[in-house]
């Protein structure tokens, strides 16, 4: 499948650099292959399920992944992308020419990297003097969230995005980008929503910055995913499929836990609990056994993301509601609007 089938223009103007307050403020596109889109607010989810419908939240936590340190007297942007084993992790870092195998990255008195190996597209694997919990202490003191790169704003991510950048549910250290679908529930909408009798699960997926990566070949079979890790418990998934069971629908809350779902499922779209890695690649055409309805914001052109809403919803229906979100001059991208989607069976 050729990638330019799913280009689009997007003004530049229409890209979020900041999040609405409140997060449950912001905008909502409901698309109905059957029918046409219909414009709410977010907080209106509670009415738009129905009784028995289960949320199913991604509880992954973003780390404050960049660090700003030195090289003798140069400047080191350093980004992580993964825990690796034993005090290592891939990262990403500019100018990365002149960092080779030994040069140590002194990030503060105390806190540093040893650069043990350079890989194809200027990927590093650090290993940090200190153990998992003292860098996660580390991280917290002297990282910054490492925003997408498609935000741009001259200083940076700043104070507010510790916050903004992160779901009032997250809870499990990991992920190095925020499943944006999450970022528009607040309290008091789960506590609606709980209150029609609509239930929440959650799962953990360690978003990584493979989920930014554009594709650089022509023909989707040619692409590689990057890999991600992933679990759900046994309680979990008794409940996903003890709502299918019962008549209910799955309502997968990002693309994340649209993919570690469908990862977990067999052939028959029975749930089971899952703990790994998952490297999924969905496209049109795939066959969805788990989801019914999926909670997700705007994405680029030609991404991974869009061909897996595509997938789900169908590439015209989907390429016909981004035209009207861009027209009614919707949000786009992580601090942007949201859209939900029911799968085109």
């Amino acid at each position: 499948m050729r990638v330019d089938a799913f280009d689009f223009e997007l003004p530049q103007d229409l890209i979020a650099t900041h999040p609405v307050e409140p997060r449950d403020a912001a905008r909502l596109l409901v698309v109905d292959p059957a029918g046409p889109a219909r414009h709410h607010v977010f907080r209106d989810l509670s009415d738009l399920l129905e009784p028995g419908d289960l949320l199913v939240i991604n509880d992954t936590r973003v780390i404050p992944a960049r660090l700003l340190g030195r090289k003798g007297e140069g400047k080191v942007e350093v980004t992580l992308v993964s825990p690796q084993a034993e005090g290592r992790w891939k990262a990403l870092a500019r100018p990365v020419r002149k960092l080779t195998v030994g040069t140590r990255i002194e990030f503060a008195e105390g806190f540093s990297a040893t650069v043990e190996a350079k890989r194809d597209m200027g990927e590093l694997i650090l290993r940090f003097e200190t153990g998992a919990l003292a860098l996660v202490d580390q991280l917290d003191r002297h990282g910054a969230m490492p925003l997408p790169p498609y935000i741009k704003r001259s200083q940076g991510a700043d104070t507010d995005d510790r916050h903004d950048y992160q779901t009032v549910y997250a809870n499990e250290p990991g992920a190095v980008a925020a499943p944006t679908a999450g970022l528009h529930f607040t309290d008091a909408l789960f506590d609606r929503l709980a209150a029609r009798g609509i239930g929440t699960v959650r799962l953990t997926l360690h978003v990584g910055l493979g989920t930014f990566q554009p594709i650089r070949v022509e023909d989707t079979d040619d692409h590689v995913m990057h890999a991600e890790w992933g679990r759900i418990d046994e309680t979990t998934a008794g409940r996903v499929n003890a709502c299918r069971a019962g008549g209910g629908r799955v309502v997968a809350v990002g693309t994340t836990s649209v993919r570690l779902l469908e990862s977990a499922a067999d052939a028959d779209g029975q749930l089971h609990p899952f703990e790994g890695q998952t490297d999924i690649f969905i496209t049109p055409g795939y066959r969805f056994r788990i989801v019914d309805l999926m909670i997700t914001n705007f994405h680029l052109p030609q991404s991974t993301l869009f061909m897996l809403v595509s997938a789900f919803a169908g590439t015209e229906t989907m390429k016909a509601a981004y035209q009207q979100a861009i027209d009614e001059r919707y949000r786009f991208y992580s601090y942007g609007d949201a859209c939900l989607l029911e799968n085109n069976r």
